[in-house]
């Protein structure tokens, strides 16, 4: 089996080892049930999943140098921080200015109801009069500029004319609503740019996922989530996924478990039987060095031992020591083409990139 078979492109866009789902054999014996939890083992409690969006604003305050006030407030003044949210890597911006400051009571009324072109999410923000810093308008603040950025790629394609054309729409009808001049890069240098920035997503975009298929008994969902604690996941939002959560909070989790969902959803769940599961990683979603492929690979072998199970590709041949290697050799170069990009994995841009 060659390395090609192996990383197969996911959806056009993705190095992968794709999961295909076969027909399940029926098996005489019955399903490998959960024990019961003992008094020195903690029980498996519901966990929120974490969800993939903005992480938290810093604050931007800095600590007191015992400076003069006047001093203070120029630094404020000339101190304009670049936006957590809109990013010139990825986002097409159009600038608003503004004859005067307008509030954020203001700003909110005339906000369009939905902050998307097609698939593509778009923000608005204002420049804090005050402290010098983009925001997302909010009451009680007044604003000196606003600027809108929508996101030219992500994993449903590049921006497109018709999407530019909407996006350019409703920020122009939010610009005349608070007395704005709203001006907008060139449609066909930014449809350009997207097709460019998703070709170069598609060619580093990494998901890779694995099969764990049982060699003798079935599984009960209860079974599978207590061998899944062992190697530290927990349940996730959605019935049927079990996820490695990340360290830090608000984090996309580093790794998923996947099985059907109707096990999970079952009033008898004990009776279901279950041959199959799914592990997989998404590359771009997580940091390189919090060493997600090293946790993917340890989680296969122990799943494989506690589960009793094969690890194989979407063909079904076991996977070898030498076939995590090769494939680890590819997620470096990948890893280096998104850092020299300034797109590093688990970077708020590369996740929004590949959302």
């Amino acid at each position: 089996m060659t390395l090609t078979a192996m990383l197969a492109i996911l959806g056009g866009i993705a190095l992968a080892i794709v999961i295909a789902h076969g027909a399940w054999q029926a098996r005489r014996a019955g399903p490998r049930k959960a024990l019961p939890p003992q008094q020195n083992e903690p029980g498996l409690e519901p966990s929120l999943e974490p969800v993939h969006g903005a992480a938290a604003l810093d604050s931007g305050e800095s600590a007191d140098t015992g400076g003069s006030a006047p001093v203070a407030e120029l630094t404020r003044a000339v101190a304009r921080r670049a936006s957590a949210r809109i990013d010139a890597l990825i986002d097409a911006i159009a600038n608003i200015t503004l004859d005067a400051p307008v509030s954020g009571e203001m700003a909110l009324t005339h906000l369009p109801g939905s902050r998307r072109a097609g698939t593509k999410p778009f923000h608005i923000e204002g420049l804090d009069a005050e402290s010098g810093e983009w925001e997302l308008p909010a009451p009680g603040h007044r604003y000196s500029e606003f600027q809108a950025g929508v996101q030219m790629a992500n994993r449903s394609g590049a921006l497109n004319e018709i999407e530019y054309s909407e996006f350019v729409q409703k920020v122009q009808a939010f610009a005349e609503g608070i007395g704005g001049d709203a001006q907008f890069p060139d449609m066909l240098d930014v449809v350009a740019r997207a097709r460019e920035l998703d070709q170069f997503a598609a060619e580093n975009d990494a998901m890779l996922a694995v099969r764990l298929r049982a060699r003798q008994a079935a599984w009960t969902a209860g079974f599978i989530q207590q061998a899944a604690q062992r190697q530290g996941f927990v349940p996730g939002a959605v019935p049927g996924r079990l996820v490695m959560a990340a360290a830090e909070e608000g984090l996309p989790p580093v790794l998923v478990i996947s099985f059907e969902s109707q096990a999970a959803l079952a009033e008898a769940p004990q009776d279901y039987s279950l041959r199959e599961l799914t592990l997989s990683l998404d590359v771009p979603q997580t940091m390189e060095n919090v060493e997600p492929f090293a946790s993917w690979q340890e989680a296969a072998r122990g799943l494989a031992r506690d589960l009793e199970a094969e690890v194989c590709d979407d063909a079904g041949h076991p996977l070898s020591l030498h076939a995590f290697a090769a494939i680890n050799d590819q997620l470096r170069e990948r890893y280096a083409a998104l850092a020299a990009r300034d797109l590093a994995a688990g970077s708020l841009a590369a996740r929004r990139l590949f959302s």
